[in-house]
């Protein structure tokens, strides 16, 4: 830990580590080693729970005994006095420090040894003594108390979590966990509110079946243990009434229910909801002039009513239609000028998830809605992002937000537990984000999940440089990975150490539900990284002219790619797709890999792909913008800042004519780049401008004789709205491309043989006889020195110039070099014509795995002819 977040540390004193960082630490040079027998003090400020962590703490220590009294000294080697005890150490008491804050002393005092635990209430003792249970340090096989004095308060009022994602909720096994975790990591705050549960949002009006009203009662009294506010969130927007007393009846009633099971916190969620629809005539005709905010605020303003009236309840917190931004709007102003001054208002920053939240936007947020703001973060919330998961550190959060916020809690993952590795943050930060810092807290965060093994905490880094990108606050996926190939150096031992990542974790992570959670994205990791290990072996064996070591390990490649692509989490919206390692680098690799060994035989056009540097939402993918389709379109997670882009890389550099962006859709026409401009780029570093844009749909003509690789359109400046791509197109002119068409008999998908797709297969229907020839046309005449032949059986090539055919010898070696002096073959150019049918079994399609199974026990035949530049693999 670095020396300058604690007090200069005397010569003689006692190393100290705590965490979160707190506030103000002095350390002393009177440590002392705990005895068998311990003295326990409680007072008026002590805390059941603090107790027990305190014992639980000690008895770990090797303590024997704890001789516990009410208020009496001891009279032990070391007595610990819960709930005061500072002035036995001379160390000014907890008095005036703001709510749940503490003082820990410890060293030789008054009579003794002692260690006071000295909370300014019941919250600031439980917290003083979770920092007791990690002052506690062995040595020389003695535990061993640091003489210190501690002075430490949260920075924030809220800290903690609200449950709020759409998708599968979280199982009540998970919530009483998770509950579990807060208190321990100094979080109070836990919100119920998930988007699925039909009674908290769709069926909001409906009471809840007594088994589930239960549930919530057990974690309501899970929460008051661990020292953590249960927050009970109604989300009726999508059909309330405002001007029905029915409907303000039937809210009240659902809180009435969970306050008499003990519920003290309560919060009416009106976001995502239209704010121009009216569910009734009556609010129509009350609000319509004055807008949604005054309808929503008179709502509140009732339920504040209520809460006032109970005299035990939290104030009432809200999450507003317009929770994303800081703009001023007659809505907010609702809120400024009618709402309660005491209701909490969410804010989610200026986005949805937005890539940082700075001071000044927390306090543009707090004067434009004229109220207490609780920031609601998406982070590392994953529903947006089906097939990912979130567990890069939590990054853009400025220093200081708390002069202006009451707090910040996580929305989390679909996956709980996984969670926990982003909400060990968000426990520092709200404890003390002035001296938060994004890399150290995550990296303790993953020794906690690896209790602290270096191995496992290794292999976590490593599954987490392949799950980073979220669009968000990582727009860059896998950066170790990326630099790794961008340099070209220690990839192999790179790959290797990241193929063994799953196996650490399952084996080193304690959290079993950890595992079992991730365990969709392990089983992808393996799979991806042998396909990235393999894809190295690959490309050597084409360096070393290797065609059947070659082409044994592409089929491998494929079958790998195809697994990982197979699996599904069992969660929503994550069971929709596959889970989503490296993506853009890992993938990318392999495929640029494959492309190399097709182009090594002559196959393989360069067909575009496209990429986008603002990630994906709910599974809306780049490749939406390449495939012909206007009905489906490639969807952003966030809004286009300056330098955002997409991309298609088109395979080659090509001749380039018309270009076409087609952005926005329907339900969200806006959702396109405002100011864009449209370049071109050999090889993708430097890029010459074609045109710019400022409408929904660009398109453009290159001047003739533009040469690309690269097109992309990128944005000239920040903006609100998403983005969505319906399709982006680029015409090539490429005069060198020659079209091919195959015939011939047997009959069979012919044209599988030349359409450039090493994992399309041309199956004879019947086995070939005498004459049978499959039959190649070319769109125009062109120079061919070698012809590539991938099939099963024996074969005669033949090439046709003049008009007549003439023989090429078809070599079957290792690395065979089929070579003829060069013709200029007709559009009709060449053909492989089969031979009389072999005595000799043709080799299983099993062992050749890029062709299926053969049909009606015919053997399966396929022939590649291209223009090679080197020597291809063999045809088996």
């Amino acid at each position: 830990m670095a020396s300058s977040l604690f007090a200069p540390v005397s010569a003689h004193a006692d190393a100290v580590e705590i965490y979160p960082t707190p506030q103000q630490v002095t350390t002393r040079d009177d440590g002392f080693p705990l005895s068998p027998v311990v003295g326990l003090v409680r007072t008026s400020r002590s805390d059941p729970q603090a107790e027990a962590v305190v014992r639980q703490a000690l008895r770990a220590a090797g303590v024997k005994r704890v001789k516990a009294t009410d208020g009496e000294d001891p009279r032990t080697p070391v007595t610990l006095w819960l709930g005061g005890g500072a002035d036995k150490l001379g160390v000014e008491g907890s008095q005036g420090l703001p709510a749940e804050g503490y003082v820990l002393a410890a060293g030789e005092g008054e009579g003794g040894k002692h260690v006071a635990l000295d909370g300014v209430d019941a919250d600031g003792t439980y917290y003083a003594a979770l920092t007791f249970a990690q002052l506690i340090r062995q040595r020389q096989g003695n535990d061993r108390i640091p003489g210190v004095v501690v002075r430490d308060w949260p920075s924030m009022a809220y800290r903690g979590s609200i449950e709020g994602f759409y998708g599968t909720p979280w199982s009540h096994q998970d919530r009483l966990d998770h509950l579990d975790y807060l208190g321990a990591h100094r979080m109070n705050t836990y919100q119920y509110a998930p988007k699925d549960d039909p009674f908290h949002r769709d069926r909001w009006r409906d009471p809840y079946p007594q088994d589930k009203l239960a549930q919530l009662g057990e974690l309501i009294g899970r929460a008051r243990a661990n020292r953590v506010d249960f927050t009970f969130a109604i989300s009726p927007g999508l059909s309330i009434c405002y001007t029905s007393a029915d409907d303000v009846n039937k809210l009240l009633a659902k809180f009435e229910a969970i306050y008499a099971l003990g519920g003290r916190s309560f919060n009416v969620a009106l976001d995502d909801i239209d704010p121009n629809r009216w569910n009734c005539e009556g609010d129509r005709a009350k609000y319509a002039a004055k807008g949604p905010g005054w309808a929503q605020t008179d709502l509140l303003n009732t339920v504040q009513d209520w809460v006032r009236g109970k005299g035990d309840v939290s104030p009432l917190q809200t999450v507003p239609t317009e929770y994303y931004n800081a703009t001023e709007t007659p809505y907010k102003k609702a809120f400024r000028d009618n709402l309660g001054p005491e209701v909490i208002v969410h804010w989610t920053g200026r986005g949805v998830v937005p890539t940082a939240i700075l001071k000044r936007d927390a306090a543009e947020a707090k004067a434009v809605f004229g109220h207490k703001i609780l920031v609601w973060d998406n982070y590392p919330v994953n529903d947006y992002a089906p097939g990912r998961l979130l567990i890069a550190p939590y990054t853009g959060r400025e220093n200081g937000l708390s002069e202006s916020l009451v707090g910040i809690i996580s929305n989390p993952m679909n996956q709980a537990a996984v969670s926990k590795i982003s909400l060990y943050s968000f426990g520092e930060f709200g404890w003390n984000d002035h001296a938060y810092d994004a890399e150290q807290s995550w990296l303790r965060a993953l020794s906690e999940r690896a209790g602290g093994d270096e191995a496992t905490v290794r292999a976590l880094r490593d599954f987490a440089d392949l799950n980073t990108l979220d669009g968000t606050l990582h727009r860059r996926q896998s950066p170790v990975l990326a630099e790794a190939i961008a340099k070209g150096e220690g990839l192999r031992e790179l790959a290797e150490r990241y193929a063994k990542a799953p196996d650490l974790i399952e084996s080193g992570v304690r959290d079993r539900a950890f595992v079992e959670e991730a365990r969709s994205w392990l089983d992808a990791t393996r799979l991806w990284t042998k396909a990235l290990v393999r894809s190295l072996d690959l490309l050597e064996k084409v360096r070393a002219d290797d065609g059947a070591g070659a082409l044994a390990i592409r089929g491998e490649i494929t079958r790998l790619v195809a697994d990982a692509k197979a699996i599904r989490d069992v969660r929503q919206p994550h069971s929709t797709t596959s889970p989503k390692i490296g993506d853009g680098v890992l993938d990318r690799f392999v495929t640029d890999a494959l492309k190399t060994y097709d182009a090594w035989i002559g196959v393989g056009s360069g067909r575009a792909t496209a990429s986008s540097t603002l990630g994906v939402y709910s599974g809306h993918g780049p490749e939406l913008m390449t495939d012909g389709d206007l009905g489906t379109f490639y969807w952003s997670p966030s809004s286009p800042r300056t330098g955002d882009a997409v991309t298609l890389d088109l395979g080659a550099v090509k001749s380039i004519g018309d270009i076409a962006v087609l952005m926005g859709k329907s339900s969200s026409p806006n959702d396109y780049i405002r100011s864009g401009v449209l370049e071109h780029s050999l090889d993708g570093q430097s890029w010459t401008r074609l045109t710019s844009g400022t409408t929904a749909e660009v398109r453009f003509k290159a001047p003739a004789g533009t040469l690309a690789r690269h097109v992309r359109y990128r944005s000239a400046g920040a903006q609100d709205n998403w983005l969505v791509v319906r399709e982006f197109t680029v015409a090539t002119m490429d005069d060198s491309e020659t079209r091919l068409t195959a015939s011939g008999t047997p009959a069979g998908a012919l044209q599988a043989t030349v359409d450039g797709n090493l994992d399309t297969v041309y199956t004879a229907s019947a086995v070939p006889a005498e004459g049978d020839a499959l039959q190649v046309a070319l769109s125009r005449p062109r120079l061919i020195d070698k012809v590539v032949v991938i099939g099963t059986g024996a074969a005669e090539v033949q090439v046709r110039t003049g008009g007549q055919w003439q023989g090429w010898a078809l070599s079957r070696g290792p690395t065979p070099s089929w070579t003829s002096p060069t013709r200029r073959a007709t559009p009709y150019g060449w053909r492989g014509r089969q031979a009389a049918p072999s005595r000799r079994s043709p080799r299983s399609c099993r062992a050749t795995p890029t062709c299926p199974p053969p049909s009606s026990g015919s053997p399966p035949a396929r022939w590649w002819p291209r223009r090679v530049s080197g020597p291809p693999p063999p045809s088996w």
